[in-house]
């Protein structure tokens, strides 16, 4: 179920909140066939008691009641949970999370998770503690070269945020993502980084590679990145691998 889980201490007097962030896989869960068996999204073809059945899961894992999902479009809004929002959630989430519409979250709230879904691309969860702001992004190939990332950096700082340190998920590594030459081209010009080639030795790209190098433009400390391949890792879900499938979850919370 759980497939990573971190820590982040505040520095010592700063009366700061300790950060905890965790990364899901397929495992441990309700669903069946294509979506086995901890799938966490609601918009794939799974059976909607199965999903809420799997979100309580992560929950009671993690000790969290309030867990907030929203629908991702591939975007660079920032949704900011805010006392009153956090107040309505349950660990399924909010009733109806296809209204906000991000595909990145902050709050300073303690005690609320924020959940970023994934099935390729990249995961990114953020913290402060000493300030006690955390944030979370779905950084797919074109919210990456659209700028969700530095994005969701400065919707934190807005709340606060000065040290941010950050972890990055698995996510589809450049072996397996080939992409058309000319779309190679197109994302290497807003970060060349990620321009790559497959196992095959065809274009591809590595999205993971050009997000780390947007946390590093933008002050944003990389502690800790995921050398998981979701294509290659049969513990993840992988639309590029499965077409379909269900999805796991990236999560970021403050200690209450």
């Amino acid at each position: 179920m759980l497939l990573n889980r971190f820590t982040l201490a505040p520095g010592r007097g700063s009366g700061g909140r300790r950060a905890h962030i965790a990364v899901t896989d397929r495992r441990g869960g309700y669903s069946t066939g294509a979506h086995g068996s901890l799938n966490l999204a609601r918009h794939v073809g799974d059976d909607p008691a199965a999903v809420a059945a799997n979100r309580s899961l992560v929950g009671q894992a993690l000790g969290l009641a309030r867990l907030s999902y929203v629908s991702q479009v591939h975007g660079t809004d920032v949704h900011e949970v805010d006392a009153a929002e956090a107040a309505s959630l349950t660990a399924q989430g909010a009733e109806e999370e296809t209204a906000v519409r991000a595909d990145a979250q902050v709050t300073g709230v303690p005690g609320v998770g924020l959940a970023i879904l994934v099935a390729d691309c990249t995961p990114v969860m953020l913290a402060d503690p000493d300030a006690g702001v955390v944030g979370v992004a779905h950084a797919g190939r074109r919210g990456m070269a659209d700028g969700v990332v530095p994005a969701v950096v400065a919707a934190m700082r807005d709340l606060g945020a000065d040290r941010i340190r950050a972890v990055i998920g698995p996510s589809v590594s450049p072996r397996h993502y080939e992409v058309p030459a000319a779309l190679r081209e197109e994302v290497a010009v807003a970060e060349p980084v990620t321009a790559s080639v497959s196992a095959s030795g065809t274009p591809a790209l590595d999205v993971a590679a050009g997000v780390a190098e947007q946390l590093h433009r933008a002050g944003a400390e990389l502690v800790h990145w995921s050398p998981l391949c979701t294509f290659a890792s049969e513990e993840l879900f992988s639309y590029r691998r499965e077409a379909v499938t269900g999805r796991f979850a990236g999560i970021v919370w403050l200690g209450a």
